[in-house]
């Protein structure tokens, strides 16, 4: 298997087992489907999405799973252009197909629920719409993700133990950092899954939103980079001009969400 199609792959886990478990929780006529405890469900099952995303592509390649990641560590060196180009699109391919199982797999069940609901399933949306607060939300929650990832491995696990850590690590930030945006941390996991929002024909599925979409794409890549950039900058005493941009622009967003929400 090329590196390709292991990334294919494991986005694919990823995205089958994600989109999936907001499926399963948020649909009116899923057994799975348990109001009172869907967010901490979803934070778990996001998690473990992720654990077995990494372990089925770490063998072939990276298993970045992930553009962020893959951006972030194409910023600091530790992977080529071409490959960065490879991974990314094998990531795109995954997270669609991932998509079409799970809209054939749940098809009965699509007409029985308002379009709000069903945009949720497939599409991250703010708690409270708020431009460059929402922004900031994403650029947090990568940057804890890409710094995460970094410190996760300069320790010595037992073998097959990382993918796990990194689980427990989005599980984390989902239940911690979550709330305001449904933490994308991912442009893959949004994007994609928006784009078959608007071409698979659910009935009755409304509006994909595209205003927003820009948000959980551009948020994930500020703060997947500065994650890495600032790891080298306090491990390796190296300032980058990835570092010095990125936390320019976190702290200009910063400040417009200030004054955002100032009144």
């Amino acid at each position: 298997m090329n590196e390709f199609l292991s990334e294919a792959v494991g986005t694919f886990i990823l995205i089958l087992f994600g989109i999936g478990i907001n499926a399963g929780s948020t649909l009116s006529k899923s057994l799975s489907n348990k109001e009172s405890n869907s967010w901490a469900m979803g934070a778990f099952g996001w998690g473990m999405a992720v654990t077995l995303g990494v372990y089925a592509a770490g063998q072939f390649s990276d298993a970045h799973i992930n553009p962020a990641v893959t951006l972030g560590l194409l910023s600091s060196g530790e992977i080529d252009f071409y490959s960065a180009l490879v991974y990314i699109f094998g990531q795109i391919v995954g997270a669609f197909f991932g998509c079409i199982i799970i809209y054939l797999h749940y098809l009965p069940l699509w007409s029985d629920n308002d379009s709000g609901k069903v945009l949720g399933i497939f599409a991250t949306s703010p708690s409270k719409p708020s431009k460059w607060s929402n922004l900031l939300s994403e650029i947090i929650g990568t940057f804890i993700l890409l710094f995460g990832l970094k410190f996760i491995g300069i320790n010595e696990f037992t073998d097959g133990l990382n993918p796990i850590v990194v689980g427990f690590l989005v599980c984390a930030i989902g239940l911690s950092l979550g709330g305001t945006t449904g933490y994308a941390i991912n442009p893959v996991r949004d994007f994609v899954p928006r784009l078959a929002h608007s071409i698979l024909p659910i009935p009755g599925k409304g509006s994909s939103n595209w205003s927003y979409s820009w948000i959980p794409i551009i948020g994930p890549v500020i703060g997947g980079v500065m994650g890495v950039s600032t790891f080298i900058f306090l491990f390796d005493n190296i300032i980058s001009i990835y570092f010095i941009v990125s936390l320019s622009l976190f702290t200009l967003i910063s400040i417009l969400s200030i004054l955002e929400n100032k009144n």
